[in-house]
């Protein structure tokens, strides 16, 4: 068997005394370290330390018809006798009828090209072309069985092209020996059971049975199409492999392979080594990557069934050791351990993700349960690392651009179910996604224009430099990142960012501080990102930065990476970050529901930059100690509610106006003690009462209640809100959360562990402490 193309994973294993020397030398250093200050554009980011640009991508629309064209000779399935030369195979011999073939030493030689008619078991013998000319060569398989033992069962040695035509109604198989005989040391071709160094086409409404008992199924060394016909391929390696392209217009393929299950290999020719598929039915179980494209892979359509490296429940752990506890005096933040926020207790659930993997990449800072407090940092210099190779499992893999125009796949991958070192654009299709590692990775830009996503379970849901969500339905679960903007290249740019200040900041270099983008063998064609060196300084914060704490290290700058959401609808339910953004997010349409992390080493919404809000439905619930909300400087308002205590899940939280009108009435699918919530309905100087418990005679869809009527709720507080983003607790509208914890501050702050999102207990209105129950409200439809 060849030697697979393989990828590396890396496990960090991070040494646990080293890790707290570096946390408490920087902390040390962040005590007398000014703010930083973050401007954020659209598709270019200038960060403290940093500018880095990924552009967003446009909507990618290329089809199969605009990479394939076929000719006469392609869907030519016509023959008669008269005008064929007929070949009747019998066991180690052949007898021919016609001219332009001969029978030698039990293999048959074409030499010339015509339609040729095979029928009948050749048990020991080849079929050989060899056409000097260039000429066509049509080769019928009319219930034909073809083994050789020690080579290719059909070789295509010299044509113009062969086509190949599956008789309909006829049985049809081809095979090899587990070992081949070549002319000289030298020599390592033919290697599949059907091989070509022609274009080969398959057509017809027949059967065919290919084993490549030796190496791979089908081969081409040029273009490899299958135009119908019903091909069943069981390989020791590769299944159906093209050099220059695989284009599949229809047609039934199933494929067992140990190696990859349908590919192309050009990787010389930029406008070669696609695949193109049209239509069809697949079934293909692959050791290696299910359909794998060294440039571009398109689907407009077809049925897909792909399991990869048998499946999900194969994938390697994704093992990462922390530091353990926090603090010098435990609990979370200052020397003495005290309480986190004086806005409620924290919750005592802090577990691990679903399946109990923790997050994979190396924290900021550790929270007071020794766990991840924030998957935006990569490990430290103090981190040793250990690599392993495994072999890439992907189900759709392209080397530059991924596109989905349609289909219906459902996928269990060993690794990235979907997955391109460039650009990944959905414009529509049906998926049910199990994978091992990313449900959907773009290198680069991964764009959703439509369809309906289902990722049932992954390690990290969507995950690409810039992320859009145009419009259709997703649905994710994620242990890890439900939603993650992060990756892209930096390369050092003379670009220098400036501010006005002192200068806190010098910075040679930047990377990603998250999961970096997976890389395969195929070179990324995608956008590249440039990192400034420049002295940076601290003076003030942007508006948005009130609302969040820093993103990672002290003096650690914000990423540019993007998360757009104009529209459509995504459920997010993740064991790690809900959104997470390396950069920045903006959302100006669509429904968005966040099912975030019950452990308060993450939060279900995590951006470095700014969150920018401006249409669309959101609310995110999660655990409270990473809690962010939107920025300031959203044009669309928004409420952050931290409730006293860990709310259990199912537990209905209910926002209504002052006239009893529904804003949200929403049961979280986890645990919950952070509730965010924007709607077109909240308005900047309106008076809310948020309720918990209760029930609602409405539908929900994903926990999200339209219509109905609530009732039987206790109230936790009513309030005034005075700002676009209002920040409440039980006693009523608090200051937002902000900074970095200091050694004896409050938060999460200090050698406690985590970033130190202190929120203010002042209280500007505390009509809402007295609960009450049986309080009713009408519900309209959420927006």
């Amino acid at each position: 068997m060849k030697k697979k193309n393989t990828q590396k994973r890396k496990n960090i294993m991070t040494g646990s005394k080293l890790w707290s020397i570096a946390m408490i030398t920087s902390l040390l250093a962040a005590c007398n370290a000014p703010a930083t200050t973050s401007n954020t554009a659209n598709a270019a980011v200038s960060t403290t330390g940093t500018t880095k640009i990924v552009s967003v991508s446009e909507s990618t629309s290329v089809k199969y018809d605009d990479l394939v064209s076929l000719d006469a000779d392609d869907t030519n399935v016509s023959w008669t006798e008269a005008d064929s030369t007929m070949i009747k195979l019998n066991g180690t011999t052949a007898t021919v009828t016609g001219s332009g073939a001969k029978v030698a030493s039990g293999s048959v030689t074409i030499s010339e090209a015509g339609t040729y008619v095979l029928s009948g078991e050749l048990t020991n013998g080849q079929i050989v072309v060899n056409v000097a000319d260039k000429g066509v060569v049509h080769l019928v398989l009319n219930g034909a069985t073809i083994h050789d033992n020690d080579s290719s069962g059909i070789y295509i040695q010299k044509a113009g092209k062969a086509v190949i035509t599956l008789e309909k109604g006829t049985k049809n198989a081809v095979s090899d020996g587990k070992t081949y005989v070549y002319a000289d040391s030298s020599t390592d071709e033919p290697d599949a059971a059907i091989f070509s160094k022609a274009d080969l086409t398959f057509n017809g409404a027949g059967q065919l049975t290919v084993t490549g008992n030796y190496n791979e199924g089908i081969t081409s060394k040029d273009d490899l199409k299958i135009i119908s016909g019903s091909i069943n391929v069981k390989a020791a390696d590769d299944g159906i492999k093209g050099k220059d392209m695989v284009a599949i217009q229809a047609g039934t393929i199933t494929v067992d392979a140990a190696g990859d299950g349908i590919k192309s290999t050009n990787d010389t020719d930029t406008s070669k080594g696609f695949v193109a598929i049209a239509d069809g039915t697949f079934t293909i179980q692959s050791g290696s990557d299910g359909i794998q494209a060294e440039t571009a892979l398109v689907t407009d359509g077809g049925t897909y069934n792909i399991v990869t490296a048998g499946g999900s429940a194969n994938a390697p752990a994704k093992v990462e050791e922390g530091p353990g506890g926090g603090g010098f005096g435990g609990g979370r933040g200052s020397f003495g351990g005290g309480d986190a926020m004086n806005g409620g207790t924290p919750p005592t659930d802090m577990g691990t993700p679903p399946d109990g993997e923790p997050p994979a990449d190396m924290p900021a800072m550790p929270n007071n349960n020794g766990k991840s407090s924030d998957s935006n940092g990569d490990a430290d210099n103090a981190s040793t690392t250990t690599e392993e190779e495994s072999t890439s499992a992907k189900a759709l893999k392209a080397g530059t651009d991924l596109t989905v125009n349609g289909g219906t796949y459902t996928i269990d991958s060993m690794d990235d179910s979907l997955h391109s070192n460039s650009h990944v654009t959905v414009n529509d299709g049906t998926f049910n996604i199990q994978s091992g590692d990313d449900g959907i990775h773009a290198d680069q830009a991964l764009t959703i224009n439509g369809g309906t996503i289902k990722i049932a379970k992954s390690y990290e849901g969507l995950e690409g430099a810039v992320i859009t969500l145009n419009d259709g339905d997703v649905d994710v679960t994620a242990s890890d990142d439900g939603v993650n903007a992060a990756g892209g290249e930096a390369t050092t740019s003379s670009t220098t960012a400036t501010t006005t200040g002192k200068a806190t900041n010098n910075s040679n270099s930047a990377t990603d501080t998250n999961k970096s983008a997976d890389t395969d063998t195929a070179n990324s064609t995608g956008t590249t990102g440039t990192t400034s060196t420049s002295d940076q300084s601290a003076q003030g914060s942007d508006a948005g930065q009130q609302n969040r704490g820093p993103g990672g290290m002290p003096g650690e700058s914000s990423g540019n990476n993007e998360l757009h959401i104009n529209g459509g609808s995504l459920t997010v339910n993740a064991g790690g970050d809900g959104l997470d953004a390396n950069g920045s997010i903006t959302m100006t349409g669509g429904t968005v529901i966040v099912n975030g992390p019950t452990n308060n080493g993450n939060g279900a919404l995590d951006y470095d930059g700014t969150f920018v809000i401006s249409g669309g439905y959101l609310v995110a619930a999660g655990s409270s100690g990473m809690a962010q909300g939107t920025s300031d400087a959203s044009t669309q308002n928004t409420i952050v509610m931290t409730f006293p205590e860990t709310q259990k899940a199912g537990t209905l939280v209910h926002v209504q106006d002052s006239k009893g009108n529904n804003i949200l009435t929403f049961a979280p699918a986890k645990d919950y003690q952070n509730v965010v919530v924007s709607s077109p309905d909240l308005k900047k100087d309106g008076s809310y009462v948020i309720y918990s418990g209760g029930t609602s005679t409405g539908k929900a869809v994903d926990g999200l209640y339209t219509d109905g009527t609530y009732s039987g709720g206790t109230q936790i507080v009513a309030f005034q809100s005075t700002t676009n983003v209002t920040w409440v607790n039980e006693s009523g509208v608090t200051t937002a959360r902000s900074g970095m914890g200091g050694f004896g501050g409050g938060g999460q702050g200090g050698f406690g562990g985590g970033r130190n999102r202190s929120q203010s207990g002042t209280s500007t209105d505390k009509t809402g402490t007295t609960s009450t129950t049986g309080t009713t409200g009408t519900t309209d439809s959420a927006k």
